[in-house]
């Protein structure tokens, strides 16, 4: 086996060079733009993950393709999302039986936020297409990894950050805070809402259905507790980051593409909030190498306010309210957006030639695609060998604002940033925190 992932690597970083150079593409390369030029083709998808959201996006991808496999650390879950399609979706424990299977082109991962990049790059190595839902990453290191790997394997990747599909408000704001019209520099403020407390919890025995050990994944291995599984995991800085990238995900990415920061990041970040059952000795480099225990409860900000700032003024705010939406706010207008309404006085002013003009900024945003949904565009851009609204590269740096505001809630102090470098300069306790160690069995393989 590692005999194997050697090779695969030593191919994928000569087949990066030969379409560096201009030759033919490889053959994992163009098995995906043969399969894609039929429109008639049903490709074959694969889910992986399938509570919750994993089961939502698994079930519109199925829609448009054929679903012929699935797999779940909670077979009881993947059993239940198997149901619809009466026997031609089979059922696996271990997501790898999925990415063998050669009848599958595409994958979605729904997995919590732990597992995603993992999946994601071995889908990608064994020339899958993904979809996999937000937040991408749990540290700024995996965001890394995956942009690399979308760049040597030429994978189409769709992150689930639906709010880009959204051409009525959501792009619609973000055209008009890049044009200029709201005056500079701009401000965005994201309000998040505040995130629950909990704790601490009893441990118990995982049920039966569950892999408790694949469940945790690269993550230190403690006692099963209900409440870090399905659905509260993201109230764990072990699996997620909380609100921060929960609801950041989606609010901070509208930010930063609006304020035209899609491709780089803060210089830097600084602010305040309360974290619970994180005690007043907490070491975050020895907690997340499983080297200090907390107590067993929630740990994420519950209430929080951190403050982004970039080289040429702008910021975002990042808050746990009020509301729920995003404020692009310049010397010139204020607007508001979230997912029901799209508001301000530079809305109500727009003329009938104003609304041409940003159905036409918005088309760009859109990347000249069609207006297909958040699924739709991932299965028009597989087709069509094109990079996705919600591309890997954007959103790493997306993330990457989110973790450095949990970095600074945690360390509790202003933190400086080198966008170009993605590194803390002189701060070697900050920088510890951009990549985790991961438990054996169940590193990255690149």
């Amino acid at each position: 086996m590692a005999t194997q992932r050697a090779t695969r690597r030593v191919f994928l970083k000569q087949s990066a060079g030969i379409v560096a150079m201009g030759g033919a593409l490889p053959s994992v390369f163009t098995g995906r733009v043969a399969r894609a030029e039929s429109a008639n083709d049903r490709l074959g998808v694969g889910a992986i993950g399938t509570g919750g959201m994993g089961s939502g996006i698994g079930h519109q991808a199925g829609s448009r393709g054929e679903m012929r496999a699935c797999a779940d650390v909670d077979l009881e879950r993947a059993r239940g999302f198997a149901e619809r399609y009466e026997g031609r979706c089979q059922v696996f424990q271990d997501y790898r039986r999925v990415l063998d299977r050669d009848d599958i082109q595409v994958v979605t991962i729904g997995t919590p936020d732990h597992w995603h990049t993992k999946i994601a790059i071995e889908a990608m190595q064994a020339g899958k297409d993904v979809y996999c839902e937000k937040p991408l990453t749990l540290t700024i290191e995996e965001g890394q990894l995956i942009c690399r790997v979308v760049r040597e394997t030429g994978a189409v990747f769709q992150v689930g950050s639906q709010q880009r599909s959204d051409r009525g408000r959501f792009l619609t704001a973000v055209a008009l805070a890049r044009s200029g019209r709201l005056g500079k520099p701009l401000t965005a403020t994201c309000s998040l809402g505040a995130g629950p407390r909990g704790g601490p919890f009893e441990p118990s025995d995982p049920p039966d259905h569950l892999d408790w050990d694949a469940w945790l994944g690269q993550c230190p291995m403690v006692p099963y507790t209900r409440q870090r599984c399905h659905g509260s995991f993201r109230w764990w800085l072990e699996y997620s980051g909380g609100k921060m990238t929960d609801w950041g995900a989606h609010h901070v990415d509208i930010a930063q593409w609006g304020l035209g920061h899609e491709l780089t990041g803060p210089v830097e970040i600084e602010g305040e909030g309360d974290l619970p059952n994180i005690p007043d000795n907490f070491d975050p480099l020895a907690f997340f190498a499983g080297e200090q225990t907390l107590p067993n409860g929630y740990n994420t900000a519950v209430t929080y306010g951190v403050t982004a700032s970039f080289a040429d003024g702008a910021q975002i705010i990042i808050q746990h309210g009020p509301d729920n939406g995003v404020w692009f706010e310049g010397d010139r207008g204020q607007i508001f957006v979230n997912r029901g309404r799209l508001t301000g006085r530079p809305i109500e002013e727009l003329t009938d030639e104003d609304r041409q003009w940003l159905n036409e900024e918005t088309a760009k945003l859109y990347k000249g695609m069609r207006f297909s949904g958040h699924m739709g565009n991932f299965f028009d851009c597989v087709r069509e060998r094109k990079e996705p609204v919600s591309d890997v590269f954007s959103h790493h740096r997306t993330l990457s604002t989110c973790h450095m505001a949990n970095h600074a809630l945690l360390l509790g102090r202003k933190l400086r940033w080198a966008p170009e470098q993605e590194d803390y300069p002189d701060d070697p306790v900050a920088r510890g925190l951009i990549a985790r160690p991961r438990r054996a069995p169940y590193d990255i393989q690149i």
